[in-house]
């Protein structure tokens, strides 16, 4: 069962048809639209700050959202994909973007829409993302337009698939055990 712990002034809020996997953590302050998922291992922590997920976002195995003491909540906007051991921290993703494996994405960078960060890109500190851009690298830079291509077939392709894979998973915990 997913660890799901409330904190003085701050529980947990899920919207409809949200997956959470048997060993995922979500901490404090932290609401969630629709058809979200947390995956094996991923941890979702509004301890210090609030953090604010639309809807359709899947936070891949073993990654990291959390926000600033004080200073800089995160906010998540719709079909957003967090890829596999991903950090997001105190930022603003906004819609239809794709966070790939192991990317950083530090305080108060924001991230306009139709925008994939690169895996093992690291975004640093305020850096500003180009709506339909593709940022690569270390530090992560602009390496070239999104393709409509692109958003239909990695984007959104990937943000459906996750749907999808979240409903296999909530019957699979149906049969075997209670789902919180």
């Amino acid at each position: 069962m997913a660890t799901i712990l409330s904190l003085p002034g701050k529980e947990p809020k899920f919207g409809e048809r949200c997956f959470l996997a048997p060993n995922a953590t979500v901490v404090g302050e932290v609401s969630m639209g629709d058809d979200c998922s947390i995956w094996f291992n991923a941890v979702v922590r509004g301890d210090v700050h609030f953090i604010q997920m639309g809807n359709r976002v899947n936070v891949q195995d073993g990654a990291v959202i959390h926000c600033t003491y004080q200073k800089h909540p995160t906010r998540i906007g719709n079909n957003v994909s967090i890829g596999h051991l991903a950090l997001v921290h105190g930022c603003t993703i906004h819609d239809d973007v794709l966070i790939g494996m192991g990317a950083i994405v530090m305080d108060e960078c924001v991230v306009h829409s139709n925008s994939i960060i690169a895996a093992g890109a690291v975004l640093l500190e305020g850096t500003i993302v180009e709506a339909g851009s593709i940022y690569a690298g270390v530090p992560a830079r602009k390496v070239k337009e999104v393709s409509q291509e692109l958003i239909s077939g990695e984007i959104n392709r990937i943000a459906r698939n996750y749907t999808q894979y979240a409903d296999w998973y909530k019957d699979a915990v149906e049969i075997s055990g209670p789902q919180s």
